[in-house]
């Protein structure tokens, strides 16, 4: 079931995204080489605490994993495409950091990513990222009443594959308001003029997963949720939580 929203559930929506932006941008600014992910996690945690909200992510357990999450955040390295499990793993010069949070006040969620350097990237890590970043912002400019989800699958897609990158196959966006997880899925793939007709209301988060080598295939690691490219490939993630009005799309996820 597709859910709409009014205006007051966005502005509580809006409360949500604000937690989860400031607390990117204060795990951003502990990644520092020599910085282990789980004290990147607690940093996370402290940050949803003092804003007075809910981890959405912690103990969350969906269907397809064999245990429910044990962090507050994802955080996933290089490699790792997304769902990585916070651990002991140190951070190095140049690795690529993606942190993937949620929050909740009031009872509804925001949600949203960002892949950043630690440190230094190399050219090919930073035109990685410039390009997932690039795929957001089009597929968000897609996501206008009248349009359909086929469009903003497109636009991910076809940012993808012009630039040679894979993407991660069977993972995308979804909807979100007082469940973290809602309809509609949101592909990262798609045909122009296809698909759920989006009107005003919707609430969705848009996410592209891109990763260098262009094949699409990869693996869940031994923690049952961490899912890594096949060959190896860095991998880059950005996501925002996005409603749908009758002026365009407006970013819910902003500090």
């Amino acid at each position: 079931m597709v859910s709409d929203r009014t205006h007051r559930k966005w502005e509580i929506m809006r409360e949500a995204g604000r937690v989860v932006a400031r607390t990117l941008e204060n795990v951003r600014e502990a990644a520092e080489p020599g910085v282990s992910l789980a004290e990147l996690d607690a940093v996370a945690a402290r940050s949803i605490k003092e804003m007075d909200a809910r981890p959405s992510f912690l103990h969350y357990h969906p269907d397809w994993s064999p245990t429910p999450y044990p962090a507050t955040v994802c955080l996933s390295v290089n490699e790792v495409i997304v769902h990585g499990v916070p651990d002991g793993r140190v951070l190095r010069e140049g690795d690529l950091l993606s942190v993937d949070c949620g929050a909740e006040v009031g009872g509804y969620h925001g949600d949203a990513a960002v892949t950043f350097a630690v440190g230094t990237a190399d050219p090919a890590g930073v035109a990685l990222m410039d390009v997932t970043r690039l795929a957001l912002e089009r597929a968000i400019e897609a996501a206008r009443p009248g349009a359909r989800m086929g469009d903003i699958g497109y636009e991910v897609e076809r940012t993808a594959r012009e630039a040679g990158y894979g993407i991660l196959e069977g993972c995308g966006g979804h909807g979100i308001g007082t469940a973290l997880h809602e309809d509609p899925d949101v592909p990262n793939v798609g045909r122009p003029g296809h698909g759920l007709l989006l009107r005003e209301g919707l609430t969705i988060a848009i996410e592209p997963m891109f990763h260098e080598g262009g094949s699409d295939e990869a693996q869940v690691l031994g923690d049952g949720w961490s899912i890594a490219t096949l060959d190896g490939g860095r991998a880059a993630h950005f996501e925002h939580t996005v409603a749908i009005t009758a002026d365009g799309p407006v970013v819910l996820t902003l500090p």
